[in-house]
């Protein structure tokens, strides 16, 4: 049974089911007053004092506030006439600000659930590649620029025998062809060698073992001796290093999740003809040839 509780397709089915009976009720609430009547709730009257509040910092005095409930009335005359004319149908803005109101409503719904432990834990471990510490390098290299070597393999080759010597004391900045990258990098990310070297350059710099000169290295400027003195390998953190982030990405997919169950029940009640189209995959959707 405990198992059965923590399973995510039994909380969306919680979910779905919370949102339709919301949605029901607010139906009923709407279907069981009379088609001219105006209701102008408590609530609503309370709403109005503190959205004046909020803006002016004080609160209504009476005759403000009759004014804020007329005007709330014009709104409602104005906007159930324009249904009923229909200006709202083909109203794109209107029809966007609609579907967003729709999906808030699943959302807030969304966003009432707590992970456990166990939820956070899971997704963690099921979404890697989203948290994943990246391999850092500290390394120093030696550019050479091709055009202006007539034997690069040679020189490359007789450079590196001599900064591997034991009592090599040459500086790296004196050596090579000038170019504007740095010399030497300490602590940089794969991605930031990715993006100043090249993704080549950067996955042979994982090969290397730290310690001696090797190379030669190629990158999208030409060939590099490289001296890696320190790599750290890349790994999955710890969740408690990375809480946050987890939590904040598992509340995003639980969003976009209880929004899709939303839609596809609220779907469901449709049936759906596209012309013009091949046969859709989805379900509930028809071509104009498969309704005839």
């Amino acid at each position: 049974m405990k198992r059965l509780l923590k399973e995510p397709l039994l909380h969306f089915l919680l979910l779905g089911a919370g949102l339709f009976l919301a949605y029901s009720l607010r139906q009923r609430e709407v279907g069981g007053r009379e088609a001219g009547e105006i209701v102008v709730t408590l609530g609503e009257v309370e709403q109005l004092a503190t959205s004046f509040a909020k803006t002016w910092q004080r609160s209504p005095t009476p005759e403000e506030l009759a004014g804020l409930v007329r005007d709330r009335v014009r709104e409602e005359v104005y906007c159930r006439e324009a249904m009923a004319l229909g200006l709202d149908r083909e109203d794109t803005i209107i029809r966007r600000r609609l579907r967003q109101k729709m999906e808030f409503v699943s959302e807030d719904i969304a966003a009432l659930a707590e992970p456990t432990e166990a939820d956070l834990e899971e997704y963690l471990r099921t979404h890697p590649d989203s948290f994943q510490v990246e391999p850092r390098f500290t390394f120093q290299q030696v550019y050479f620029n091709p055009e202006k070597h007539e034997n690069l393999p040679g020189e490359v080759a007789q450079l590196r025998t001599r900064l591997n010597q034991p009592d090599s004391e040459v500086e790296d900045s004196a050596l090579g062809d000038s170019t504007l990258l740095e010399a030497q990098f300490a602590g940089v990310p794969t991605s930031e060698v990715v993006k100043q070297f090249g993704e080549p350059f950067a996955l042979e710099l994982g090969r290397l073992q730290p310690g001696r000169w090797q190379g030669p290295v190629e990158s999208g400027y030409g060939v590099h001796l490289v001296f890696v003195s320190e790599r750290t390998e890349g790994h999955l953190p710890a969740l408690a290093e990375v809480r946050a982030a987890v939590r904040r990405e598992w509340d995003n997919a639980r969003r976009i999740a209880a929004n899709e169950a939303f839609y596809q029940e609220l779907l469901a009640r449709y049936r759906v003809t596209i012309e013009g189209l091949e046969p859709a995959d989805e379900p509930g959707m028809l071509t104009a040839s498969q309704a005839k």
